[in-house]
């Protein structure tokens, strides 16, 4: 059986060497590419994959956000995470959301691909840990996490101030008015305990929303 997957990152260059590793594979084929997380969510509705490999810092909506959509409309599909970070906070957000698979960017390529066919067959991957209790272990005994206070658009709208974007962009892409973004700026400040954008920035950046690039 082939296992057809789409790769959401956006930077060109890692996503075509995915593409290449991928497609290499004589059970795996490439349906799809995506540039951001949005992106990602329609591809995948389009395409129906049976995996996604799904980098987390990409623009607009991470991975993590993605993959909280995609788990939604298709659970069927599963999820691996590419991330550059591997404590555990961000392990538990990314299960949480739906992902069977968090594989850090550091790890081989060979890994990545017992990835993708360790979550095709029904079974959880984490790096190099293959056992489910122990994943199960993370989900269970939950670290605090901050942006758990936080409503999904209130987190969509933090990672788009944290990229720089202006109050207009951000209402035009999540289809609100200007009024009602500062309005969630505010409200996320005020649950965050943060006094200004800058500390904004910082906090999404710490958390992995966005990246310094």
């Amino acid at each position: 059986m082939t296992i057809k997957v789409v790769i959401a990152d956006d930077h060109r260059v890692v996503a075509e060497g995915l593409r290449a590793l991928i497609a290499a594979q004589p059970d795996m084929e490439v349906v799809g590419l995506a540039i951001d997380g949005r992106d990602a969510v329609r591809c995948v509705q389009e395409t129906q994959p049976d995996v996604v490999v799904m980098d987390n810092g990409m623009p607009l909506m991470n991975g993590t956000e993605a993959a909280r959509k995609i788990t939604r409309r298709s659970p069927h599909i599963r999820i691996v995470i590419l991330s550059m970070h591997s404590n555990s906070v961000h392990v538990y957000r990314a299960l949480q959301a739906g992902a069977r698979g968090y594989v850090v960017k550091s790890s081989l390529a060979d890994e990545l691909l017992d990835a993708i066919r360790t979550v095709h067959s029904g079974r959880r991957y984490l790096s190099k840990l293959h056992a489910d209790d122990l994943i199960e272990r993370i989900v269970s005994e939950a670290p605090e996490d901050p942006l758990a206070r936080l409503s999904a658009r209130e987190r969509e709208v933090l990672q788009m101030i944290a990229e720089g974007r202006p109050i207009v962009e951000i209402a035009e892409n999540l289809s609100l008015s200007r009024k009602t973004v500062e309005t969630y700026r505010e409200r996320v400040m005020e649950k965050l305990g943060l006094d200004n954008v800058a500390a904004l920035v910082k906090f999404a950046i710490q958390q992995g929303l966005t990246s310094l690039e």
